[in-house]
């Protein structure tokens, strides 16, 4: 009996220390000896890896940062988790030194024709899930436009758990030809496990301003499951520069090994500023 309760014991401890031991998200991996960008305003550098260290200085959006280390201890809150790095900077030409919590990072950061545009994870939420009657952590994430250091816009979308953001892509995509856009942004956030979801954020840049689209959803598992979804818009090769389509398909094997297919496609109407469900 003694035996056994010993290995009860242990068994529950084993099970509370892997519910503690926490992980950071791929996205928030950044290489040493490489340039990166701010994205949380008032991000707090310390004189150590820690929250209770003392700050030495506040970094606001878009400030360049060289990263010197990454170090071994994470932070997690909410659903991001991130390591520590210790960055040099350069600020009213004075030159610094601390660590800054990498979750405060950009994903991704773009130039283009003189502005700037940062992709990164603003916060978690608790959210609802009225189907299950449970809630759930939600990560928002936003894309910023910024002119020197005057943010124009921001805009802000759903990337899932923490579970989704194994890898993250950000970039400009110039091919889009839809009517008085300069260009279109893709941000991409998804996870490397089965069954997890990724998803594709469509921003269109117009007159200083950021146009969120309908967000794209893609999930598998193995091959008994998948779900893509992705627009077609006008291109050089051809298209309504006055609308972008939506196409989605499903794809579900039986236990019977037969698969079920669903497609589904719709129209958005585009008139120079705002988009419509035709």
């Amino acid at each position: 009996m003694k035996s056994f309760l010993i290995t009860l014991f242990l068994f529950v401890v084993q099970i509370f220390s892997a519910q503690e031991e926490v992980y950071a998200n791929g996205v928030f991996n950044f290489e040493e000896n490489k340039t990166q960008k701010i994205f949380t305003d008032h991000t707090r550098v310390r004189q150590q890896p820690n929250v209770n260290a003392q700050i030495l200085d506040s970094l606001q959006s878009n400030q360049q940062v060289l990263i010197l280390k990454k170090d071994e201890t994470i932070l997690k809150l909410g659903e991001r988790g991130s390591n520590w790095y210790k960055v040099f900077y350069q600020k009213e030409n004075k030159t610094s030194e601390g660590y800054v919590w990498g979750a405060n990072l950009c994903i991704g950061y773009r130039n283009k024709n003189g502005y700037d545009f940062l992709f990164g994870i603003s916060k978690t939420i608790d959210k609802r899930d009225k189907k299950f009657n449970q809630n759930y952590k939600q990560n928002i994430a936003s894309v910023k436009v910024v002119e020197g250091s005057s943010l124009l816009d921001e805009v802000f979308f759903e990337t899932g758990s923490g579970e989704s953001l194994s890898y993250g892509t950000f970039n400009v995509e110039s091919n889009h030809k839809l009517q008085n856009i300069d260009f279109t942004l893709k941000a991409v956030v998804s996870g490397e496990a089965c069954g997890i979801a990724g998803y594709d954020q469509y921003i269109l840049f117009k007159d200083k301003k950021l146009i969120a689209l309908p967000q794209l959803m893609n999930v598998g598992d193995a091959d008994i499951y998948h779900h893509s979804e992705e627009f077609i818009f006008p291109n050089d090769k051809g298209g309504n520069p006055n609308a972008f389509i939506f196409k989605m398909e499903e794809v579900e094997k039986d236990e019977k090994d037969r698969e079920k297919v669903k497609r589904l496609s719709k129209t958005y109407l585009w008139n120079g500023s705002s988009y419509k469900l035709k």
